[in-house]
């Protein structure tokens, strides 16, 4: 098998202009199909697409989902990236961008439920799925040709023509012999692609590009090899293992390895998340610590509600904020012990924000939890308080479950007006 039709799922030795069973025009083909087995699954625009799909009228027109205009975008659709919109880009420059843009505040309860389906759809073909966020997924299907009767790319093509179908938004897929390499195939063909590269033309394919397609390598990073004279994968090929490792050290010998095509890493479904943050973007500049703090209460809460439900604890606290001029301030403190408590976070954060709020205004706070450990493995002493608090904010998550999420408030985000009566 070396063509597969992603419509109809014909089959060939040779990839025609068009599938000889139903005209398609849409075949895959590769000299190595049969052989590789490590893909890259990438929702194409998926929040905007979830909103697309429940609501037809936006199908052809520019949508944008993200928060105020005073927020940042999520998500653009592609009709909207076309005038230049792009996520993380300031909602006001979106919108200047593309003003006739339809804004959409994020649903993330539909978006949660579209990914467990199409997350089941990759889990039904092999248990080694790991999962990058809620639109994007590493999969291994080695040795899976034996059980399912066909290859990984016949299996891809198939899940990927059922989650248009049942889930009722595209998806692109690449396909390789490893990791880097499937995350760049999929990145080929976007919107509803399906790209493969093959370990012998790895190397000639990489080797024009950027090396901020390398994984690890930010801007800041790119500029230090751009000033070595390394501009392209290519340039970092020609060097060589030795002379990258000099400079670099074993980051240089990584760097050798992916220019070459290689990556030994493995597909790990149980790899942990590097972090749980929650942000928010403030209608107006806010500078006084009275304002931010009661906010920032609620970006901890959220936070560790999340660390609870997914059965995990922070050994580092973090804060966010964000300038009016769009400048972003990160802090971190190591804790005692790992938590997965709002007390121990916001006691944390909060030391910092006392520093940062001397006067100086701010559009976006966030909190996080960083350096994540299962938290079956966290020895908290009871006598610390920490067990006993757990205790608490357990109950009122499970209150919040059977009530609702405003069933329970706590009181430093009671409204300042409100008075206690007995």
């Amino acid at each position: 098998m070396k063509a597969i039709c992603r419509d109809c799922l014909w089959t060939g030795e040779q990839r025609p202009a068009r599938c000889p069973a139903c005209a398609s025009p849409r075949l895959v083909g590769h000299s190595e199909l049969d052989t590789l087995s490590i893909a890259h699954l990438d929702c194409d625009a998926f929040y905007a697409s979830v909103e697309k799909r429940d609501a037809p009228s936006l199908r052809d027109k520019p949508l944008i989902v993200g928060g105020g205009k005073r927020g940042v975008v999520t998500t653009a659709c592609y009709i909207a990236r076309m005038s230049g919109a792009r996520s993380a880009m300031p909602m006001f420059k979106a919108l200047k961008l593309c003003p006739n843009a339809v804004v959409i505040k994020p649903n993330f309860a539909k978006y949660k439920a579209a990914s467990r389906q199409i997350m089941a759809k990759l889990e039904a073909l092999t248990p080694l799925v790991q999962t990058l966020s809620l639109d994007e997924a590493w999969v291994d299907l080695s040795g899976t040709q034996r059980l399912h009767g066909a290859p990984p790319a016949y299996l891809l093509a198939r899940a990927q023509r059922e989650i248009e179908a049942e889930v009722g938004i595209t998806v692109s897929i690449g396909l390789a012999p490893n990791k880097f390499l499937a995350k760049i195939a999929s990145e080929l063909d976007k919107p509803r692609g399906f790209s493969m590269i093959g370990a012998t033309e790895a190397k000639t394919l990489l080797a024009g590009r950027s090396v901020t397609i390398l994984p690890g390598v930010g801007p800041v990073f790119a500029k230090a090899l751009e000033a070595a004279g390394y501009r392209t994968v290519g340039d970092l090929s020609r060097a060589g293992p030795k002379a990258l490792a000099d400079k670099f050290g074993a980051h240089g010998l990584r760097l050798s390895q992916l220019a070459e095509g290689r990556d030994t890493r493995g597909v790990n479904p149980n790899e942990a998340r590097k972090g749980i943050s929650n942000e928010t973007t403030f209608e107006h500049d806010l500078s006084r610590l009275d304002e931010l703090e009661p906010i920032l209460r609620r970006m901890c809460e959220k936070v560790t509600s999340q660390a609870r439900a997914g059965g995990v604890a922070g050994r580092v606290a973090t804060l966010k904020l964000r300038t009016p001029d769009f400048r972003i301030l990160t802090r971190r403190r190591t804790l005692a012990i790992p938590t997965q408590t709002t007390h121990s976070l916001y006691a944390a954060v909060r030391a910092m924000l006392k520093v940062e709020a001397d006067g100086r205004s701010f559009r976006l706070i966030g909190a996080g939890l960083a350096d994540l450990v299962e938290a079956d493995l966290v020895e908290a002493d009871f006598f610390s308080g920490e067990a006993r608090r757990l205790k608490g904010e357990k109950a009122v998550d499970s209150l919040k479950e059977r009530f609702g999420q405003s069933a329970v408030v706590t009181g430093t985000l009671m409204p300042r007006n409100q008075s206690s009566k007995p």
